[in-house]
C-alpha cells in the first residue's frame, strides 16, 4: 500500500474513533431512553433489550414540553439577535479603526469568560428581583446575551479583519457613509462568518443551563429546566431523564446537524488565505 494512502486510511480511522468517542454520552443517553427503568441501571450495562416508548410517554404526561421548547427558541433567538446587533459595530470599530487599547480591550472581554458565572450570581438576582426580571424571558435574553457578547465580538472581529480595507474605501470615495458600509458591503462579504457566529450563539443560549435554572421557575424557563425538573428527592430516574434529555436536545441537534456546513464554513472563514 502507497504510504500516502496509508497514512490517510490512518487518519480516517483517527477521526473514526475520535467521533465516535464524543458522540458515545449522546447515543448512550438516546439508548437509555428506550429501556425500563430497572435495565437502565442494570449493572453490567445492557446493550441489547426490548425497546420501549413508556418513558417519553410519562415525560410528556407530567410536563408541557412545547411550553419550555417555545421559551428555549424565543430566548436563544432573541439573545443571539440582541447580541449580533451589537456585537456588529462594536467590531466594525475595532477591526477597521483600531485604538492603542483596542486588543487589551479584546483580551480583557474574553476573560470575562472565564469568570464563575456563580460569582455574580447573588448581585444579578438580587437586581433582577428589584427590576421584576426574575422568570420572563426578556431578562434570561439580557442575561444570555451579556454571556456571549465577548464570543461573538471576538468572533466577528476576526471575520472582519479578513475583509479587504481596500473594498471599504472604495465605498467610501464613492460617498458611502459608516452605516452603508457596515449594511451594503461588510455585512455581504463577511454573510458567512455572520451565519455562523450566530448559529454558535443559538447552540450556547440552547444549551445553558447555570441562569435558567437560577432565574426561571416555570413561565419563562427553557428546556435545561425542564431536563432538571426530571430529578426527585427519591433519587434520579435515568431512563425517564434520557427521555427528557433526548427530546430536549433533538431540535439543537437537528439544526446543528442541517447547518454543519455552514457553520464549518464560517468558523474557517478566512483561514486560508
Amino acid at each position: 500500500m502507497h504510504p500516502k494512502t496509508r497514512s490517510r486510511l490512518l487518519m480516517t480511522l483517527v477521526g473514526w474513533i475520535a467521533a465516535g468517542l464524543i458522540f458515545f454520552p449522546i447515543f448512550w443517553m438516546i439508548l437509555t431512553s428506550f429501556k425500563p427503568e430497572v435495565e437502565a441501571i442494570a449493572t453490567p450495562p445492557k446493550l441489547f433489550f426490548t425497546p420501549t416508548l413508556e418513558n417519553y410517554i410519562t415525560v410528556r404526561e407530567r410536563a408541557d414540553y412545547v411550553h419550555f421548547a417555545l421559551n428555549s427558541v424565543i430566548i436563544s433567538v432573541g439573545a443571539t439577535f440582541l447580541a449580533t446587533l451589537i456585537a456588529v459595530p462594536a467590531s466594525y470599530a475595532m477591526a477597521f479603526f483600531p485604538g492603542r487599547k483596542t486588543k487589551d480591550l479584546l483580551l480583557w472581554m474574553l476573560s470575562t469568560k472565564m469568570m464563575p458565572a456563580v460569582g455574580v450570581l447573588i448581585p444579578i438576582y438580587l437586581l433582577f428581583r428589584d427590576m421584576g426580571a426574575i422568570d420572563t424571558r426578556w431578562g434570561l435574553i439580557v442575561v444570555y446575551t451579556l454571556m456571549n457578547l465577548p464570543i461573538v465580538v471576538w468572533m466577528l472581529y476576526t471575520f472582519f479583519k479578513e475583509v479587504p480595507k481596500d473594498i471599504l474605501e472604495a465605498g467610501r470615495m464613492d460617498g458611502a457613509k459608516p452605516k452603508q458600509e457596515v449594511w451594503m458591503l461588510l455585512m455581504p462579504l463577511s454573510l458567512p462568518g455572520i451565519a455562523s457566529t450566530a448559529l454558535l450563539s443559538i447552540i450556547l443560549c440552547w444549551n445553558e443551563a447555570f441562569w435558567s435554572l437560577n432565574l426561571t421557575t416555570s413561565e419563562a424557563a427553557p428546556l435545561t429546566t425542564f431536563i432538571a425538573s426530571f430529578s426527585a428527592p427519591e433519587g434520579l430516574f435515568w431512563a425517564k431523564l434520557s427521555a427528557a434529555s433526548t427530546i430536549a436536545i433533538a431540535p439543537i441537534l437537528v439544526f446543528g446537524w442541517m447547518s454543519q456546513r455552514q457553520l464549518v464554513r464560517g468558523l474557517t472563514f478566512g483561514a486560508v488565505k
